[in-house]
């Protein structure tokens, strides 16, 4: 069963990379974002009076481009032209079982993820003198929490949508607003009061007011919300999944 689980890994990486789309936008553009964020603000402070420099406050959200990019848009896309091309149908009969072939893209996009987060931390700590003020433990705790709940919305996506071109529409109306509007690439303290109510609404926006806090190493007092609504939502979703997941 590994031996197979190894295989099909190590083809659907292949295809994977050949394909360009993960690794331009979940390997370069981060760490292209990272660069432009620290040319432009450097060593300045977030705001008046601010503990913290404004690219310090941002690596929490950069950090996450990779996990919305793989999660929202490669793994629902992939799932759903797999079930659309009968792939999922035709791996039944054979030992690779359609729950292998998703659990493959899982690690794929998990691995996307992790070499972004390690690239866009060399950089800003080479290049912009980045200084990770919080427990590295309890930023990877609550970046693989993020990781868990994105990728529960993508397979949810990918397991109902009825086809390809449903789930891109579905991919496009989560992805493209998560990524502008949680703070990801446009720094939510920069937003006026009304656009970040709006983004207050994107499960992303929590995900990322997570990972800021415990990377400045603030107090966890206050993002008690957003570890509920990232268990609650990757628990929803996850069901939803499971219920109502199509095979072919």
């Amino acid at each position: 069963m590994m031996r197979a689980f190894r295989t099909i890994l190590k083809i659907e990486l292949k295809l994977s990379i050949r394909g360009m789309d993960m690794f331009i936008f979940a390997i370069c553009m981060p760490v292209v974002i990272t660069i432009i964020l620290g040319i432009i603000y450097g060593n300045k402070l977030a705001f008046a009076g601010a503990k913290y420099t404004f690219f310090e406050q941002s690596f929490g959200a950069i950090t996450t481009i990779a996990i919305c990019a793989g999660s929202v848009m490669g793994l629902p896309l992939v799932v759903s032209d797999y079930r659309h091309k009968k792939i999922l149908k035709r791996f039944k009969v054979t030992p690779v079982s359609p729950a292998m072939i998703l659990a493959a893209q899982v690690v794929i996009y998990t691995f996307y993820s992790v070499s972004s987060l390690i690239l866009v931390y060399g950089t800003s700590k080479i290049f912009f003198g980045f200084r990770f003020s919080g427990s590295y433990i309890q930023f990877l705790g609550a970046y693989f929490l993020v990781m868990v709940c994105m990728f529960s919305i993508g397979i949810m996506v990918g397991g109902i949508a009825p086809d390809l071109k449903t789930a891109g529409i579905i991919a496009s109306v989560l992805y493209f607003p998560m990524l502008i509007f949680s703070g990801a690439t446009l720094p939510y303290e920069i937003m006026p009061t009304t656009l970040q109510k709006f983004a207050n609404i994107l499960p992303l926006t929590q995900g990322i007011k997570l990972l800021k806090t415990v990377s400045l190493g603030l107090s966890t007092d206050g993002v008690i919300i957003p570890v509920i609504v990232m268990i609650v939502l990757g628990v929803i979703c996850t069901g939803i999944a499971l219920r109502f997941f199509k095979w072919e």
